[in-house]
């Protein structure tokens, strides 16, 4: 019986990628006549998030979800709590490498992380710091760059793209190191509808095929329709959490935090209080159109 328990538990822990315990984090702030203050950013989160899993963290400028980010990454370390990383102490500075490995950080500000002169290059950049086989690293630069449709500027000079087009290969040299786990921290901020609805699909795919952990870290919630779980910060702590649907259909809960309802689910609210007898509340256009369909049939 014991050894069944064990085994058990064991299972469990194994199932946890990232364990955060209590953390608190402040900014400390400097004044002209050498007056400090502290700014807290992150007080008491606690967060359990399993392999594979795709979660969303919604929040506006300064709820601490970027602060929360960096913990996962190993940039930060807590001032007071826990964060375990695939059973890892962040605190422990010997483990700050393979957490890293382990933790692909993708940042709101491309240049911030892009080192080659070409976009083939930059991609290949964290492969071969890694030793991949040059083989590989060909195949795994190439299979990247088409997932998110930038395989036709393979040999473009970085300085000459777009900040979308930048923000793209930063995206694209994350998903080549095939890391557990992709945080994106605003990543998406400087891509057109299109090219979020694009990042969105890639890394569906990865989270259903390789089984790859997402952390998607935004304030649009089109994007975190399809995740398994929507996190709502505020003021350094986690207000709510939950599956999208009971999450982005609550307006009253969006409102107070800070943020905007869908242009969906405005419709609908709007729809609703002209008087139509919608049945339930919607998330894409597919299920307006036949919430729509449905009440012009009972006409």
């Amino acid at each position: 019986m014991l050894y069944f328990l064990n085994t058990f538990l064991g299972v469990i822990i194994h199932l946890s990628l990232i364990k955060i315990q209590d953390i608190c984090y402040s900014y400390t702030s400097y004044l002209h006549n050498e007056v400090t203050y502290e700014i807290k950013a992150l007080d008491k989160i606690n967060l359990d998030i399993k392999k594979g899993e795709f979660v969303t963290i919604l929040g506006t400028n300064g709820s601490g979800k970027s602060t929360l980010a960096k913990h996962i990454n190993a940039l930060l370390k807590p001032r007071n709590g826990i964060v375990l990383i695939n059973d890892m102490d962040s605190a422990d500075k010997s483990h700050t490498i393979e957490i890293r490995k382990s933790i692909g950080m993708i940042f709101q500000n491309p240049d911030n992380q892009l080192i080659g002169s070409t976009v083939e290059e930059d991609v290949a950049f964290g492969l071969e710091n890694l030793g991949t086989p040059a083989s590989d690293i060909r195949n795994r630069v190439n299979d990247s760059l088409k997932s998110i449709n930038m395989f036709d500027s393979l040999h473009q000079d970085i300085n000459k793209l777009s900040g979308g087009q930048k923000q793209k290969v930063a995206i694209a040299g994350v998903l080549a190191m095939k890391p557990d786990c992709i945080v994106l921290d605003e990543s998406t901020s400087m891509l057109d509808p299109e090219g979020r609805a694009q990042i969105i699909d890639t890394l569906s795919i990865l989270k259903t095929k390789e089984k790859t952990t997402i952390i998607l870290i935004t304030h649009h919630l089109e994007e975190a329709i399809d995740s398994d779980r929507v996190i709502i910060m505020k003021d350094g702590q986690i207000i709510s959490q939950g599956k999208p649907y009971d999450i982005l259909t609550n307006t009253e809960l969006i409102l107070q935090a800070g943020l905007l309802p869908t242009n969906i689910l405005e419709i609908y609210n709007s729809l609703k209080k002209s008087g139509l007898d919608l049945e339930d509340k919607v998330l894409t256009i597919k299920e307006m159109v036949g919430a729509l369909c449905l009440l012009k049939s009972k006409i």
